[in-house]
């Protein structure tokens, strides 16, 4: 093992499930903790920065599966960046280096879907690890260097919503240069990672939202347009954009939409899509379920969920946006474990676009 003084203890944003007819949220509360002794193949990694996903919102609303149902708790978050302390293994490479930790466990590489048991990271009975901690003990083969054009707070932004903007995108959705594409609720972490990585791979990408700033926001960002998805004529709106854009003798139709909300967007968007196009889907925030009729099925569309991804998308994921020098979006910074409850309420508000990072230590942003 390397020779490396490290602390002995950790504090952490720990969620503990009270929930109750009395207590209609679990608690979440601040604790030091003992940090477990480095085993082979473990790395020690001080925390700079960790990120909010709504999962966290959600655990604490008690509405989110696997919940750990032990009376200590279990730490929360799954996107984490930071410094490699210390090592299992002797004269590891990975000391000192940039690190963020992957947030799914048992999967692999199989395009299908996991290969064992799966997990993700923070708050749940596995795994049993969370990254709203000082110093995490983690194993070697679920981290990846951080990109040289990051910072920790773009890092830490990155895995789990790059991860499923990924697999949504490109895995599932099958996007490809050229092709329209509709991205639905343009506000979130995921949603503009989506955006990002399509404007990389030179699509027509298109947008909604409830909130003009974030579609003028999306916009300056690549986006072609965007259209209010709070009015109800919002379809012939796009249908409006697409005809604009398209260039002369070539079909104003959607080849892919990527969506967040689920409910009625198979309805919304039949009349605007090609034959055979994608829905691809990775989350029903507004309605848990999709209605999918005879119209979509006559028209050959694709109706495809989507989870996070393996272990391997990930590092093919990273290695494009360094590539093209893609940095996640920042919404709010934290400054420190005692500010990170503030997390909750700004998602609770959805007062952001982009990601709430929570800097848990503040190092100077050069790159070490």
């Amino acid at each position: 093992m390397a020779a490396v003084d490290f602390p002995k203890q950790t504090r952490c944003l720990v969620l503990t499930r009270t929930k109750s007819p009395e207590n209609p949220l679990n608690d979440v509360a601040l604790q030091t903790r003992d940090i477990p002794q480095l085993k082979p193949g473990d790395l020690l990694v001080r925390i700079i920065s960790a990120s909010f996903n709504h999962r966290e919102l959600w655990q604490k609303k008690d509405l989110y599966p696997h919940i750990y149902n032990g009376s200590e708790g279990a730490v929360m978050g799954c996107d984490g960046a930071g410094i490699v302390l210390a090592s299992g293994t002797p004269d590891d490479p990975l000391l000192a280096k940039r690190v963020f930790l992957s947030p799914i466990r048992g999967w692999r590489s199989d395009v299908r879907g996991p290969e064992s048991r799966f997990g993700v990271v923070g708050g749940l009975d596995f795994p049993i690890l969370g990254t709203f901690s000082e110093y995490v003990v983690v194993e070697r083969d679920e981290v990846i260097e951080v990109p040289n054009h990051l910072s920790f707070d773009q890092a830490a932004a990155w895995p789990c919503a790059g991860l499923t903007a990924w697999r949504a995108t490109f895995v599932k959705g099958g996007v490809q240069p050229g092709y329209n594409v509709l991205i639905t609720g343009v506000g979130g972490g995921v949603a503009l990672t989506c955006l990002q990585l399509c404007v990389a791979a030179r699509t027509n990408v298109y947008v909604t939202s409830s909130d003009p700033r974030k579609i003028e926001n999306a916009v300056s960002l690549g986006a072609k347009g965007g259209v209010n998805y709070r009015e109800q004529d919002w379809p012939q709106k796009l249908a409006e954009l697409l005809k604009r854009d398209a260039p002369e003798g070539q079909r104003p139709l959607l080849d892919v939409v990527i969506d967040q909300a689920g409910g009625d967007i198979c309805a919304k968007t039949v009349k605007l899509f090609r034959d055979g196009g994608v829905i691809s889907i990775y989350g029903m925030h507004s309605v848990p379920q999709v209605v999918f009729t005879m119209r979509e099925t006559l028209k050959n569309i694709e109706l495809k969920g989507s989870t996070l991804g393996s272990f391997k998308e990930l590092v093919e994921a990273t290695e494009f946006i360094s590539q093209h020098k893609i940095a996640p979006i920042v919404s709010h910074v934290l400054k420190g474990l005692d500010a990170s409850l503030e997390g909750f309420e700004l998602l609770e508000k959805a007062a952001q676009t982009g990601k709430i990072v929570c800097r848990i230590h503040d190092v100077e942003e050069a790159r070490l």
